[in-house]
Protein backbone atom coordinates (compact mmCIF):
# COMPACT_ATOMS: atom_id res chain seq x y z
CA UNK A 1 0.00 0.00 0.00
CA UNK A 2 2.61 2.45 0.81
CA UNK A 3 4.42 1.42 -2.74
CA UNK A 4 1.22 1.92 -4.41
CA UNK A 5 0.67 5.49 -2.60
CA UNK A 6 4.22 6.40 -3.42
CA UNK A 7 3.92 5.92 -7.14
CA UNK A 8 0.26 8.03 -6.87
CA UNK A 9 2.57 10.56 -5.32
CA UNK A 10 5.76 10.69 -7.83
CA UNK A 11 3.44 9.93 -10.96
CA UNK A 12 2.51 13.42 -11.69
CA UNK A 13 6.17 14.39 -10.99
CA UNK A 14 7.17 11.43 -13.47
CA UNK A 15 4.42 12.60 -15.67
CA UNK A 16 5.93 16.07 -16.21
CA UNK A 17 9.65 15.14 -16.21
CA UNK A 18 8.67 12.47 -19.39
CA UNK A 19 6.72 15.52 -21.31
CA UNK A 20 9.55 17.93 -20.32
CA UNK A 21 12.09 15.43 -21.81
CA UNK A 22 9.76 14.71 -24.77
CA UNK A 23 9.36 18.45 -25.39
CA UNK A 24 13.18 18.56 -25.07
CA UNK A 25 14.98 20.80 -27.98
CA UNK A 26 17.78 18.79 -30.14
CA UNK A 27 21.11 19.65 -28.80
CA UNK A 28 22.80 22.32 -30.88
CA UNK A 29 25.00 20.76 -33.83
CA UNK A 30 26.13 23.95 -34.90
CA UNK A 31 30.28 24.76 -33.53
CA UNK A 32 31.41 26.88 -30.87
CA UNK A 33 31.13 30.42 -31.23
CA UNK A 34 34.11 32.40 -32.11
CA UNK A 35 35.21 35.86 -32.54
CA UNK A 36 37.79 34.68 -35.51
CA UNK A 37 36.30 36.82 -38.26
CA UNK A 38 32.71 37.02 -36.82
CA UNK A 39 30.93 40.38 -37.89
CA UNK A 40 29.03 42.47 -35.37
CA UNK A 41 25.34 41.14 -36.57
CA UNK A 42 26.76 37.68 -35.85
CA UNK A 43 28.16 38.60 -32.49
CA UNK A 44 24.68 39.83 -31.98
CA UNK A 45 22.43 37.59 -33.54
CA UNK A 46 24.60 34.93 -31.18
CA UNK A 47 23.88 36.79 -28.11
CA UNK A 48 20.73 37.05 -28.71
CA UNK A 49 20.23 32.96 -29.39
CA UNK A 50 22.04 32.46 -25.71
CA UNK A 51 24.63 31.11 -28.35
CA UNK A 52 27.39 33.15 -26.43
CA UNK A 53 27.47 36.25 -24.41
CA UNK A 54 29.37 39.50 -24.48
CA UNK A 55 31.43 38.29 -21.26
CA UNK A 56 32.54 35.46 -23.29
CA UNK A 57 33.06 37.40 -26.48
CA UNK A 58 35.62 39.52 -24.27
CA UNK A 59 37.02 37.00 -23.06
CA UNK A 60 38.42 35.49 -26.60
CA UNK A 61 39.74 38.84 -27.68
CA UNK A 62 41.17 38.98 -24.11
CA UNK A 63 43.03 35.45 -25.02
CA UNK A 64 44.28 36.49 -28.50
CA UNK A 65 45.66 39.64 -27.55
CA UNK A 66 47.82 37.60 -25.24
CA UNK A 67 48.72 35.03 -27.92
CA UNK A 68 49.40 37.56 -30.53
CA UNK A 69 50.05 41.13 -28.86
CA UNK A 70 54.10 40.49 -28.63
CA UNK A 71 54.11 39.85 -32.36
CA UNK A 72 52.14 42.98 -33.27
CA UNK A 73 51.98 45.82 -30.63
CA UNK A 74 48.50 46.30 -31.77
CA UNK A 75 47.76 47.83 -28.39
CA UNK A 76 48.66 51.00 -26.11
CA UNK A 77 46.42 49.83 -23.26
CA UNK A 78 44.03 47.59 -21.94
CA UNK A 79 40.81 48.19 -20.20
CA UNK A 80 41.05 46.19 -17.01
CA UNK A 81 37.40 46.54 -16.53
CA UNK A 82 36.26 45.39 -19.98
CA UNK A 83 34.97 41.99 -18.40
CA UNK A 84 32.89 43.58 -15.71
CA UNK A 85 31.13 45.86 -18.31
CA UNK A 86 30.55 43.30 -20.74
CA UNK A 87 28.72 41.34 -17.35
CA UNK A 88 26.53 44.46 -17.17
CA UNK A 89 25.70 44.73 -20.88
CA UNK A 90 24.67 40.62 -20.50
CA UNK A 91 22.40 41.44 -17.48
CA UNK A 92 20.49 44.25 -19.29
CA UNK A 93 20.41 41.66 -22.55
CA UNK A 94 18.55 39.30 -20.03
CA UNK A 95 16.19 42.17 -18.76
CA UNK A 96 15.29 42.92 -22.61
CA UNK A 97 17.23 46.00 -22.25
CA UNK A 98 19.45 46.61 -25.54
CA UNK A 99 21.02 50.05 -25.51
CA UNK A 100 22.30 50.07 -29.67
CA UNK A 101 23.67 47.85 -32.73
CA UNK A 102 27.15 47.81 -30.85
CA UNK A 103 25.46 46.15 -27.20
CA UNK A 104 28.06 44.31 -25.67
CA UNK A 105 30.64 44.25 -28.55
CA UNK A 106 34.40 45.10 -27.38
CA UNK A 107 35.45 47.67 -30.22
CA UNK A 108 38.87 49.89 -29.98
CA UNK A 109 40.00 53.21 -30.13
CA UNK A 110 42.54 55.37 -31.76
CA UNK A 111 45.34 56.60 -29.11
CA UNK A 112 44.63 59.68 -29.31
CA UNK A 113 40.91 59.83 -28.41
CA UNK A 114 39.76 60.84 -24.89
CA UNK A 115 38.51 58.29 -22.48
CA UNK A 116 37.65 59.50 -19.10
CA UNK A 117 37.58 56.40 -16.75
CA UNK A 118 39.02 53.02 -18.27
CA UNK A 119 41.91 53.99 -20.36
CA UNK A 120 44.51 56.29 -20.37
CA UNK A 121 45.28 58.66 -23.46
CA UNK A 122 48.79 59.14 -24.86
CA UNK A 123 48.41 60.37 -28.45
CA UNK A 124 51.38 58.82 -28.64
CA UNK A 125 53.70 61.03 -26.56
CA UNK A 126 55.57 59.49 -23.53
CA UNK A 127 54.77 62.44 -21.65
CA UNK A 128 50.67 61.71 -21.62
CA UNK A 129 51.49 57.27 -21.34
CA UNK A 130 49.52 57.34 -17.98
CA UNK A 131 47.45 59.82 -18.47
CA UNK A 132 43.71 59.99 -17.11
CA UNK A 133 41.81 62.74 -19.23
CA UNK A 134 39.07 64.21 -17.69
CA UNK A 135 36.28 63.76 -20.01
CA UNK A 136 35.13 61.30 -22.63
CA UNK A 137 35.52 62.70 -26.18
CA UNK A 138 31.70 62.82 -27.63
CA UNK A 139 32.13 60.33 -30.15
CA UNK A 140 33.04 57.87 -26.84
CA UNK A 141 29.88 58.83 -25.36
CA UNK A 142 28.13 58.15 -28.47
CA UNK A 143 29.91 54.43 -28.64
CA UNK A 144 29.07 54.12 -24.87
CA UNK A 145 25.77 55.01 -25.43
CA UNK A 146 25.14 52.01 -28.47
CA UNK A 147 26.17 49.79 -25.83
CA UNK A 148 29.76 49.43 -27.17
CA UNK A 149 33.01 48.24 -24.70
CA UNK A 150 35.93 50.25 -24.99
CA UNK A 151 38.48 47.08 -25.10
CA UNK A 152 41.86 48.43 -26.05
CA UNK A 153 43.53 51.98 -26.97
CA UNK A 154 45.24 50.97 -30.45
CA UNK A 155 48.47 51.85 -31.41
CA UNK A 156 49.22 54.77 -33.56
CA UNK A 157 51.81 57.13 -35.39
CA UNK A 158 52.94 59.60 -33.01
CA UNK A 159 50.50 62.83 -32.88
CA UNK A 160 48.80 61.76 -35.42
CA UNK A 161 51.90 61.14 -37.90
CA UNK A 162 53.04 64.61 -37.14
CA UNK A 163 56.12 63.78 -34.90
CA UNK A 164 59.92 62.82 -35.76
CA UNK A 165 61.37 63.51 -38.81
CA UNK A 166 60.94 62.33 -42.87
CA UNK A 167 61.99 59.48 -42.23
CA UNK A 168 60.01 58.12 -39.02
CA UNK A 169 57.71 54.49 -40.05
CA UNK A 170 54.38 54.39 -39.73
CA UNK A 171 52.40 52.95 -36.82
CA UNK A 172 55.58 54.06 -34.61
CA UNK A 173 54.94 55.66 -31.27
CA UNK A 174 56.93 56.99 -28.31
CA UNK A 175 54.38 55.81 -25.80
CA UNK A 176 53.84 51.96 -26.99
CA UNK A 177 56.93 52.13 -30.06
CA UNK A 178 56.08 49.98 -33.28
CA UNK A 179 53.23 48.09 -34.43
CA UNK A 180 53.38 45.34 -37.10
CA UNK A 181 51.04 43.83 -39.86
CA UNK A 182 49.37 41.04 -39.40
CA UNK A 183 49.65 39.81 -43.06
CA UNK A 184 54.04 39.78 -42.50
CA UNK A 185 54.38 40.69 -39.08
CA UNK A 186 58.78 40.71 -39.54
CA UNK A 187 60.97 43.80 -38.55
CA UNK A 188 63.90 44.70 -40.12
CA UNK A 189 67.39 45.62 -38.40
CA UNK A 190 66.62 48.67 -37.37
CA UNK A 191 63.05 47.84 -35.98
CA UNK A 192 61.18 48.91 -38.87
CA UNK A 193 58.48 46.63 -39.95
CA UNK A 194 58.97 44.79 -43.51
CA UNK A 195 55.22 45.32 -44.24
CA UNK A 196 54.45 48.50 -43.84
CA UNK A 197 50.89 49.02 -41.27
CA UNK A 198 51.15 52.73 -43.41
CA UNK A 199 49.27 56.00 -41.92
CA UNK A 200 48.85 56.79 -38.16
CA UNK A 201 45.65 54.70 -37.20
CA UNK A 202 46.15 50.92 -36.14
CA UNK A 203 44.43 47.98 -38.69
CA UNK A 204 46.22 46.04 -36.96
CA UNK A 205 43.84 44.58 -33.93
CA UNK A 206 41.15 44.37 -36.48
CA UNK A 207 42.93 42.63 -39.18
CA UNK A 208 44.15 40.33 -36.61
CA UNK A 209 40.91 39.90 -34.54
CA UNK A 210 41.67 41.21 -31.31
CA UNK A 211 38.62 43.66 -31.36
CA UNK A 212 35.85 44.07 -33.64
CA UNK A 213 36.05 47.31 -34.95
CA UNK A 214 38.48 50.49 -34.80
CA UNK A 215 38.22 54.00 -34.61
CA UNK A 216 40.88 55.72 -36.48
CA UNK A 217 41.03 59.67 -37.47
CA UNK A 218 42.38 61.15 -40.83
CA UNK A 219 44.18 64.19 -41.42
CA UNK A 220 45.49 63.38 -44.45
CA UNK A 221 44.78 59.31 -44.94
CA UNK A 222 45.31 57.91 -41.63
CA UNK A 223 42.58 56.16 -42.03
CA UNK A 224 42.64 54.95 -45.39
CA UNK A 225 45.93 53.93 -45.64
CA UNK A 226 45.90 51.53 -42.60
CA UNK A 227 42.96 50.06 -43.87
CA UNK A 228 44.40 49.15 -47.15
CA UNK A 229 47.21 48.06 -45.71
CA UNK A 230 45.52 45.54 -43.36
CA UNK A 231 43.34 44.84 -45.94
CA UNK A 232 40.19 46.40 -43.90
CA UNK A 233 37.18 48.63 -44.90
CA UNK A 234 38.16 51.88 -43.85
CA UNK A 235 35.60 54.94 -43.72
CA UNK A 236 36.61 58.54 -43.38
CA UNK A 237 33.62 60.59 -43.53
CA UNK A 238 32.74 63.81 -44.35
CA UNK A 239 34.31 66.38 -42.48
CA UNK A 240 32.07 67.67 -39.22
CA UNK A 241 29.48 64.34 -39.50
CA UNK A 242 31.15 62.90 -36.67
CA UNK A 243 32.27 65.90 -33.63
CA UNK A 244 36.00 66.15 -33.24
CA UNK A 245 36.15 67.50 -29.28
CA UNK A 246 38.07 64.96 -27.34
CA UNK A 247 40.17 64.26 -29.57
CA UNK A 248 44.15 64.94 -29.60
CA UNK A 249 43.96 67.42 -33.13
CA UNK A 250 46.58 67.90 -35.56
CA UNK A 251 44.56 70.50 -37.59
CA UNK A 252 40.74 70.81 -37.36
CA UNK A 253 40.59 71.99 -40.63
CA UNK A 254 41.19 68.54 -41.94
CA UNK A 255 40.65 66.45 -38.87
CA UNK A 256 38.15 63.93 -38.06
CA UNK A 257 37.18 60.51 -37.23
CA UNK A 258 36.46 57.09 -39.01
CA UNK A 259 35.55 53.26 -38.14
CA UNK A 260 37.75 50.67 -39.76
CA UNK A 261 36.37 47.16 -39.99
CA UNK A 262 36.56 43.97 -41.37
CA UNK A 263 33.15 44.43 -43.72
CA UNK A 264 31.44 47.40 -45.05
CA UNK A 265 28.34 46.44 -43.04
CA UNK A 266 30.60 46.80 -40.07
CA UNK A 267 31.75 49.87 -40.64
CA UNK A 268 28.60 51.58 -41.60
CA UNK A 269 26.86 50.14 -38.20
CA UNK A 270 30.32 51.96 -36.29
CA UNK A 271 29.69 55.11 -38.07
CA UNK A 272 26.03 55.26 -37.27
CA UNK A 273 26.63 54.79 -34.11
CA UNK A 274 29.35 57.45 -33.51
CA UNK A 275 27.56 60.06 -35.35
CA UNK A 276 25.89 62.51 -33.27
CA UNK A 277 21.74 62.71 -33.14
CA UNK A 278 22.35 66.30 -33.30
CA UNK A 279 24.69 69.27 -33.61
CA UNK A 280 27.34 69.02 -31.26
CA UNK A 281 27.80 72.36 -29.52
CA UNK A 282 31.59 71.55 -28.83
CA UNK A 283 32.15 71.08 -32.58
CA UNK A 284 30.67 73.91 -35.21
CA UNK A 285 31.35 71.68 -38.37
CA UNK A 286 28.84 68.96 -37.07
CA UNK A 287 26.31 71.56 -38.47
CA UNK A 288 27.61 70.59 -41.95
CA UNK A 289 26.18 67.39 -42.96
CA UNK A 290 22.23 65.63 -41.89
CA UNK A 291 22.48 62.14 -40.37
CA UNK A 292 20.17 59.55 -41.58
CA UNK A 293 17.46 58.73 -39.96
CA UNK A 294 17.81 56.98 -37.01
CA UNK A 295 21.49 57.27 -37.39
CA UNK A 296 21.21 54.25 -38.87
CA UNK A 297 23.47 53.64 -42.28
CA UNK A 298 22.45 50.15 -42.92
CA UNK A 299 19.25 50.63 -44.92
CA UNK A 300 21.50 52.13 -47.91
CA UNK A 301 23.72 48.77 -47.83
CA UNK A 302 22.12 46.77 -50.78
CA UNK A 303 24.04 44.71 -53.28
CA UNK A 304 22.53 46.55 -56.23
CA UNK A 305 23.18 49.90 -55.22
CA UNK A 306 25.83 49.87 -57.90
CA UNK A 307 23.47 49.45 -61.06
CA UNK A 308 23.25 53.17 -62.93
CA UNK A 309 25.94 54.47 -60.84
CA UNK A 310 28.30 56.55 -62.95
CA UNK A 311 31.46 55.96 -61.26
CA UNK A 312 34.71 57.88 -62.85
CA UNK A 313 38.35 56.67 -63.54
CA UNK A 314 40.69 59.13 -62.73
CA UNK A 315 43.79 58.16 -64.46
CA UNK A 316 46.36 61.02 -65.28
CA UNK A 317 48.43 61.18 -62.75
CA UNK A 318 46.97 58.58 -60.36
CA UNK A 319 46.68 55.47 -62.19
CA UNK A 320 49.03 56.31 -65.43
CA UNK A 321 52.20 58.07 -65.81
CA UNK A 322 52.40 61.70 -65.61
CA UNK A 323 55.39 64.28 -65.37
CA UNK A 324 54.18 67.06 -63.42
CA UNK A 325 55.09 70.50 -63.68
CA UNK A 326 57.40 72.80 -60.95
CA UNK A 327 59.24 70.95 -58.83
CA UNK A 328 56.69 67.75 -57.79
CA UNK A 329 58.15 64.74 -58.77
CA UNK A 330 56.93 62.32 -61.45
CA UNK A 331 54.69 59.60 -61.40
CA UNK A 332 55.46 56.49 -62.99
CA UNK A 333 52.55 55.20 -62.52
CA UNK A 334 51.21 51.76 -61.24
CA UNK A 335 53.63 48.70 -61.34
CA UNK A 336 52.00 46.04 -63.75
CA UNK A 337 50.43 43.93 -61.09
CA UNK A 338 48.67 47.32 -59.26
CA UNK A 339 47.68 48.41 -63.06
CA UNK A 340 45.99 44.58 -63.31
CA UNK A 341 43.73 44.88 -60.16
CA UNK A 342 42.88 47.77 -60.57
CA UNK A 343 41.76 46.84 -64.44
CA UNK A 344 40.15 43.58 -62.90
CA UNK A 345 38.06 46.21 -60.44
CA UNK A 346 36.50 48.13 -63.06
CA UNK A 347 35.60 45.02 -65.22
CA UNK A 348 33.84 43.99 -61.61
CA UNK A 349 32.01 47.97 -62.04
CA UNK A 350 30.78 47.45 -65.09
CA UNK A 351 29.74 43.83 -64.18
CA UNK A 352 27.34 44.86 -61.14
CA UNK A 353 25.57 47.27 -63.82
CA UNK A 354 27.86 50.64 -62.94
CA UNK A 355 28.46 53.07 -65.82
CA UNK A 356 32.32 53.37 -65.95
CA UNK A 357 33.71 56.87 -67.35
CA UNK A 358 37.10 56.47 -67.91
CA UNK A 359 39.05 58.55 -67.95
CA UNK A 360 37.74 61.27 -65.72
CA UNK A 361 40.59 63.04 -64.99
CA UNK A 362 41.00 65.81 -62.06
CA UNK A 363 41.63 69.73 -63.26
CA UNK A 364 44.07 70.25 -60.91
CA UNK A 365 46.46 66.67 -61.50
CA UNK A 366 46.01 67.80 -65.14
CA UNK A 367 46.98 71.36 -65.29
CA UNK A 368 50.32 72.36 -66.45
CA UNK A 369 50.62 75.38 -64.34
CA UNK A 370 52.56 74.45 -60.94
CA UNK A 371 49.96 77.42 -59.06
CA UNK A 372 47.09 75.40 -60.61
CA UNK A 373 48.50 71.75 -60.13
CA UNK A 374 47.78 69.74 -56.38
CA UNK A 375 50.94 67.95 -56.66
CA UNK A 376 53.00 71.17 -56.64
CA UNK A 377 50.97 72.21 -53.23
CA UNK A 378 52.60 69.79 -50.75
CA UNK A 379 53.06 69.95 -47.02
CA UNK A 380 55.57 72.27 -45.79
CA UNK A 381 57.69 70.87 -42.56
CA UNK A 382 60.98 70.85 -43.77
CA UNK A 383 62.04 74.52 -42.77
CA UNK A 384 63.33 75.26 -39.17
CA UNK A 385 61.70 78.68 -38.11
CA UNK A 386 58.33 78.02 -39.35
CA UNK A 387 58.26 79.61 -42.08
CA UNK A 388 57.04 77.95 -45.87
CA UNK A 389 60.02 76.43 -47.56
CA UNK A 390 58.94 77.51 -51.02
CA UNK A 391 55.97 79.64 -51.76
CA UNK A 392 53.66 76.40 -52.92
CA UNK A 393 53.27 73.99 -50.34
CA UNK A 394 50.81 73.79 -47.76
CA UNK A 395 51.49 75.52 -43.91
CA UNK A 396 48.24 74.37 -43.30
CA UNK A 397 49.22 71.31 -40.87
CA UNK A 398 51.85 72.99 -39.34
CA UNK A 399 49.94 75.99 -38.20
CA UNK A 400 46.54 74.45 -37.36
CA UNK A 401 48.95 72.09 -34.77
CA UNK A 402 50.08 74.59 -32.69
CA UNK A 403 47.13 76.91 -32.99
CA UNK A 404 44.78 73.69 -32.24
CA UNK A 405 46.70 71.42 -29.93
CA UNK A 406 47.23 74.50 -27.63
CA UNK A 407 43.69 74.83 -27.65
CA UNK A 408 43.29 71.34 -26.77
CA UNK A 409 45.71 71.13 -24.41
CA UNK A 410 43.35 74.01 -22.46
CA UNK A 411 40.74 71.72 -22.14
CA UNK A 412 42.49 69.17 -20.36
CA UNK A 413 43.05 71.73 -17.08
CA UNK A 414 45.74 70.91 -14.47
CA UNK A 415 46.04 67.44 -14.93
CA UNK A 416 47.62 67.66 -18.08
CA UNK A 417 51.30 67.11 -17.92
CA UNK A 418 52.26 70.04 -20.44
CA UNK A 419 50.17 73.06 -21.26
CA UNK A 420 51.61 74.09 -24.48
CA UNK A 421 53.05 72.77 -27.38
CA UNK A 422 56.95 74.45 -26.24
CA UNK A 423 56.35 72.76 -22.98
CA UNK A 424 56.12 68.97 -24.77
CA UNK A 425 59.05 69.28 -27.14
CA UNK A 426 61.48 70.58 -24.05
CA UNK A 427 59.99 67.85 -21.99
CA UNK A 428 60.50 66.14 -24.86
CA UNK A 429 64.39 66.56 -25.38
CA UNK A 430 64.97 66.51 -21.45
CA UNK A 431 63.73 62.58 -21.56
CA UNK A 432 65.42 61.61 -24.59
CA UNK A 433 67.47 58.64 -23.02
CA UNK A 434 64.00 57.35 -22.20
CA UNK A 435 62.77 57.03 -25.90
CA UNK A 436 60.72 60.08 -26.03
CA UNK A 437 62.22 61.53 -29.54
CA UNK A 438 63.71 58.32 -31.37
CA UNK A 439 62.98 59.57 -34.63
CA UNK A 440 63.50 63.45 -33.23
CA UNK A 441 60.57 66.46 -33.55
CA UNK A 442 61.46 68.44 -36.50
CA UNK A 443 57.85 68.56 -37.11
CA UNK A 444 57.13 69.70 -33.65
CA UNK A 445 60.15 72.02 -33.57
CA UNK A 446 58.83 73.42 -37.13
CA UNK A 447 55.36 74.03 -35.90
CA UNK A 448 56.04 75.44 -32.68
CA UNK A 449 57.97 78.13 -34.21
CA UNK A 450 55.28 79.27 -36.19
CA UNK A 451 54.12 83.06 -35.29
CA UNK A 452 50.01 82.53 -35.31
CA UNK A 453 49.59 86.45 -35.87
CA UNK A 454 52.80 86.69 -38.47
CA UNK A 455 51.77 83.26 -40.35
CA UNK A 456 47.73 83.83 -40.97
CA UNK A 457 47.74 85.35 -43.64
CA UNK A 458 49.82 82.59 -45.25
CA UNK A 459 47.93 79.90 -43.62
CA UNK A 460 44.64 81.23 -44.77
CA UNK A 461 45.70 81.80 -48.72
CA UNK A 462 47.26 78.08 -48.53
CA UNK A 463 44.15 76.87 -46.96
CA UNK A 464 42.03 78.77 -49.34
CA UNK A 465 44.53 77.16 -52.19
CA UNK A 466 43.98 73.69 -50.53
CA UNK A 467 39.70 73.70 -51.24
CA UNK A 468 40.14 75.14 -54.93
CA UNK A 469 42.21 72.29 -55.51
CA UNK A 470 40.55 69.48 -54.29
CA UNK A 471 36.70 71.08 -54.63
CA UNK A 472 36.42 73.62 -57.26
CA UNK A 473 39.14 72.62 -59.39
CA UNK A 474 39.19 68.92 -58.08
CA UNK A 475 35.93 66.61 -57.01
CA UNK A 476 33.14 69.18 -57.72
CA UNK A 477 34.97 69.76 -61.28
CA UNK A 478 35.37 66.35 -62.19
CA UNK A 479 31.65 65.36 -60.41
CA UNK A 480 30.39 67.94 -62.03
CA UNK A 481 31.66 67.72 -65.34
CA UNK A 482 31.03 64.02 -65.69
CA UNK A 483 27.70 63.81 -63.51
CA UNK A 484 29.52 61.06 -61.34
CA UNK A 485 28.30 59.36 -58.31
CA UNK A 486 31.64 58.96 -57.17
CA UNK A 487 35.26 58.60 -57.97
CA UNK A 488 37.43 55.17 -57.91
CA UNK A 489 41.72 55.45 -56.77
CA UNK A 490 43.77 52.83 -56.62
CA UNK A 491 44.10 51.73 -52.69
CA UNK A 492 43.71 54.73 -50.81
CA UNK A 493 44.88 57.06 -53.48
CA UNK A 494 41.81 59.43 -53.05
CA UNK A 495 42.95 60.35 -49.39
CA UNK A 496 44.60 63.50 -50.87
CA UNK A 497 41.67 65.37 -52.58
CA UNK A 498 39.14 64.01 -49.84
CA UNK A 499 41.19 64.74 -46.63
CA UNK A 500 41.68 68.08 -47.70
CA UNK A 501 37.95 69.13 -49.16
CA UNK A 502 36.65 67.30 -45.88
CA UNK A 503 34.61 64.88 -48.33
CA UNK A 504 33.61 61.17 -47.57
CA UNK A 505 35.87 58.57 -49.02
CA UNK A 506 35.70 54.74 -48.24
CA UNK A 507 38.47 52.13 -49.20
CA UNK A 508 37.49 48.45 -49.62
CA UNK A 509 39.79 45.49 -49.52
CA UNK A 510 40.53 44.30 -53.09
CA UNK A 511 43.75 41.81 -53.93
CA UNK A 512 47.14 40.91 -53.08
CA UNK A 513 49.90 42.58 -54.79
CA UNK A 514 53.89 42.86 -54.78
CA UNK A 515 55.87 43.92 -51.52
CA UNK A 516 58.75 45.62 -52.99
CA UNK A 517 60.32 46.77 -49.87
CA UNK A 518 63.83 45.76 -49.32
CA UNK A 519 63.35 43.94 -46.40
CA UNK A 520 60.67 41.88 -48.04
CA UNK A 521 63.06 40.74 -51.19
CA UNK A 522 64.15 36.66 -51.28
CA UNK A 523 60.67 36.01 -48.86
CA UNK A 524 57.88 33.79 -50.14
CA UNK A 525 55.25 35.94 -48.82
CA UNK A 526 56.25 39.13 -49.98
CA UNK A 527 53.44 40.35 -50.11
CA UNK A 528 51.20 43.29 -49.31
CA UNK A 529 46.99 43.66 -49.44
CA UNK A 530 45.93 46.40 -52.32
CA UNK A 531 42.30 47.75 -52.19
CA UNK A 532 39.92 50.52 -53.62
CA UNK A 533 38.95 53.96 -52.39
CA UNK A 534 35.50 55.77 -53.46
CA UNK A 535 35.23 59.29 -52.96
CA UNK A 536 32.04 61.01 -53.31
CA UNK A 537 30.90 65.14 -52.60
CA UNK A 538 30.40 66.14 -49.28
CA UNK A 539 27.64 64.97 -47.20
CA UNK A 540 26.94 62.05 -49.49
CA UNK A 541 28.11 59.56 -47.09
CA UNK A 542 24.95 57.24 -47.22
CA UNK A 543 25.54 57.26 -50.86
CA UNK A 544 29.31 56.28 -51.35
CA UNK A 545 28.79 53.64 -48.53
CA UNK A 546 26.18 51.72 -50.36
CA UNK A 547 28.58 51.72 -53.62
CA UNK A 548 31.36 50.03 -51.24
CA UNK A 549 28.79 47.94 -50.17
CA UNK A 550 27.94 46.89 -53.71
CA UNK A 551 31.56 46.52 -54.81
CA UNK A 552 32.07 44.23 -51.46
CA UNK A 553 29.69 42.11 -52.52
CA UNK A 554 30.51 41.76 -55.92
CA UNK A 555 33.92 40.95 -55.10
CA UNK A 556 34.55 39.44 -51.49
CA UNK A 557 37.95 39.69 -51.73
CA UNK A 558 39.28 40.66 -48.46
CA UNK A 559 41.76 37.67 -47.26
CA UNK A 560 42.01 36.95 -43.84
CA UNK A 561 45.58 37.28 -42.44
CA UNK A 562 47.62 33.93 -41.08
CA UNK A 563 47.39 34.39 -37.65
CA UNK A 564 43.52 34.93 -37.74
CA UNK A 565 42.53 31.57 -39.75
CA UNK A 566 42.89 29.37 -36.41
CA UNK A 567 40.26 29.92 -33.88
CA UNK A 568 42.37 30.96 -31.19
Amino acid sequence: MKLLRAVAVLAPSVFVVMVAACARPAPDTRPPFTVVEASIPEMQRAMAEGRTTSREIVTQYLTRIGLYEDALNAAVSINASALAQAEVLDQERAAGRIRGPLHGVPVALKDNILTKDDLPTSGGMLAFKHFMAPYDATLVTNLRNAGAIILAKSNLSELAGWFGSDRRPGGYSASAGQSYNPYDPRANDDGTPVLEVSGSSSGVGVAANLWSANVGTSTGGSIEGPSNANMLVGIRPSTGRISRYGIVPLTLDQDTAGPMAKTVTDAAIMLGAMEGAAVDPLDPRTSECVAPPNRDYTPFLKADALKGMRIGIPRAGIYEARQFPGRARPFAGLKPDEAQSMADAIAALTAAGAEVVDPADLPSMIATDAAKNLTSHNICQLASDGTAADDLCSNVLRYGMKRDFNLWLATLGNSAPVKTLGELRQWNAAHEAHGAMRYGQGRLDTADAVDLEKGRARYERNRSEDLQLTRQEGLDAVITAHKLDALMFPESGGANYATKAGYPIVVVPFAMVANYADGAKGSPDRVRPYGVSFVGGHCEDPKIVGIAYAFEQATRKRVPPPISRTNH
